[in-house]
């Protein structure tokens, strides 16, 4: 098996370095090693490819986590979008990553698309509040989603009925134009039909030319028991849609689960503080408890020490992604010491207090007992 150079020594980064830092060391290696660029260098070509490889992985959260695990083993087959382990062609590089080549100076965000024009639509994102009961079981929630939808009047073609599209008189139909600078000639993606090669003469009057209108839907969306915080939910096909026949973008659904009077979540695993009296933890009992599916019974033993920790098998939050899994419930006891007791509660703690042997504050006397002994006894 060939030796293969770690992805962050492609990069020059660090193994902490943040997804800025990441994404500006690629721009740097991809401006040094763009095909327009070297013209007919083989070996700039597979840097280019290399750094392309790198960023594809390290760029991706969940890819990135693979790879610090399990290293190139990890990812195999995952960087590029035509398998075997990496890009093989350099117009797969541009179009995964076409947005970050727009504003190099050099071709590719014109490649992306081809020459019909087509594109990928952009992705959306959105925020759900839910209740940690809500979290815990899973339910269905209604979004409204504004987004740009196909024009149904051009029906995304972007002219008037029995319009035709024409050459670009900026580029001549090429969609790419040659600009000089210094000693460089660079190829860019052309500015008036942005990479197309045509324009359209007579445009639409309900979206103006550009294919699509601004539409609010509403979604179900149907999400998982065990969702956390900071955990989001790709929801494919339903982002905005393309341009001029090109795909969908997706919707990610991020998740916030707000804090709960009762339980304070740790994983999968809740916690929740019990108070009980002295008694109870000296004499045991038996007491009711909260759930996330109701009250059940529990039986505190003889002798409980503050801070003792109960676990309820099961009773706790599933695991979101599918598996059977779920946490437990970790009741955690405090001694619950009365502010005030009456004069019966005080005198059986004084019996119990002489029976332990406690030394105890006296029994309450008058303010004005007190200032008798702060002067040394009675004036008489």
């Amino acid at each position: 098996m060939a030796t293969q150079t770690c992805y962050y020594e492609v990069l020059s980064v660090t193994r902490t370095a943040s997804d800025g830092e990441i994404k500006k060391a690629y721009k740097k290696l991809a401006i040094k090693y763009h095909p327009d660029r070297n013209q007919g260098d083989e070996e700039a070509v597979e840097k280019f490819k290399e750094a392309s490889d790198a960023f594809g992985i390290l760029s991706d959260a969940t890819k990135r986590s693979r790879y610090d695990q399990f290293g190139h083993a990890g990812v195999q087959g995952a960087a590029g979008r035509s398998g075997g382990g990496g890009f093989n062609d350099v117009n797969d590089i541009f179009s995964a990553f076409g947005d970050i080549f727009e504003g190099f100076g050099f071709g590719g965000g014109g490649r992306s698309r081809g020459r019909s024009g087509a594109r990928k639509g952009a992705s959306l994102e959105t925020t759900i509040v839910l209740e940690l009961p809500e979290a815990a079981s899973g339910c269905t929630r209604e979004l409204e989603v504004s987004r740009r939808e196909t024009c149904e009047t051009c029906d995304g073609s972007g002219g008037k009925a029995g319009s035709q599209a024409i050459n670009c008189s900026t580029c001549g139909g090429h969609g790419q134009v040659i600009q000089s600078q210094g000693f460089f000639r660079v190829q860019t993606t052309c500015p008036a039909c942005k990479g197309e090669g045509k324009t359209i003469k007579d445009l639409c009057n309900d979206c103006s030319g550009s294919g699509r209108r601004m539409k609010t839907t509403t979604l179900e969306i149907n999400i998982p028991g065990g969702v956390d915080n900071g955990m989001q939910m790709p929801i494919r096909g339903e982002g905005e849609a393309g341009v001029k026949g090109g795909p969908r973008g997706d919707l990610h659904v991020n998740f916030k689960v707000k804090e709960h009077p009762l339980f304070k979540r740790d994983g999968q695993d809740l916690l929740c503080r019990v108070p009980i009296s002295y008694s109870q933890a000296a004499l045991g009992a038996e007491i009711e408890v909260p759930t996330l599916t109701g009250r059940e019974t529990l039986t505190v033993k003889s002798g409980t020490q503050p801070g003792a920790i109960t676990r309820l098998r099961h009773k706790g939050m599933p695991d979101p992604n599918g598996r059977h899994s779920v946490g437990d419930l970790l009741l955690e006891f405090q001694i619950e010491v009365p502010k005030k007791v009456g004069a019966k509660q005080e005198k059986l703690l004084r019996e119990l207090a002489e029976l332990e042997e406690a030394d105890v504050m006296p029994q309450r006397t008058s303010f004005f007992d007190h200032v008798k002994s702060f002067f040394g006894g009675d004036d008489e």
